[in-house]
């Protein structure tokens, strides 16, 4: 197991980094006087909508990534193969989140915000193709 500790704390930052955005979105609205809950209006010029959508971003896009990671240890694919995925992932959510909270033209749909997303979906894909051949046996 031990060569899939990079893995292991790929998986743990992500982790980490979804608390830590739901613990600035409650805090942030809590100093804003706003209920939890949706932030009305929706729009990405207000700084306390992007707050809490990053952190929404990041809790929708956490679980179809994680089960497939703690999967391919489990099935066995390349520990290597496994790291350069979720370091690469990690990396994606990191430069999004940054890209979002700044905010601007480029935290606006169709633009490098979702660049990222995509991007991040299509490591995801490939992080449950390499674990599903493998766990049919099939090399990767």
């Amino acid at each position: 197991m031990a060569a899939y500790s990079p893995s292991v704390v790929g998986v743990l930052v992500l982790c980490l980094l979804s608390i830590l955005l739901a613990i600035h979105s409650g805090s942030s609205k809590g100093r804003s006087g706003v209920l939890s809950g949706p932030i009305l209006p929706a729009d990405d010029n207000n700084l306390l909508y992007r707050i809490d959508r990053v952190h929404m971003n990041g809790v929708e896009a956490l679980p179809p990534f994680i089960v497939p990671a703690v999967l391919a240890m489990m099935v066995g694919i390349s520990p290597v193969t496994l790291a350069t995925l979720v370091w690469v992932y990690v990396a994606i959510r990191l430069i999004h989140v940054a890209v979002y909270l700044r905010g601007g033209k480029a935290a606006k749909g169709g633009s490098i915000r979702t660049l990222l997303y995509v991007s991040g979906a299509l490591v995801t894909i490939i992080l449950i193709a390499t674990t599903a051949l493998a766990a049919i046996h099939l090399p990767v």
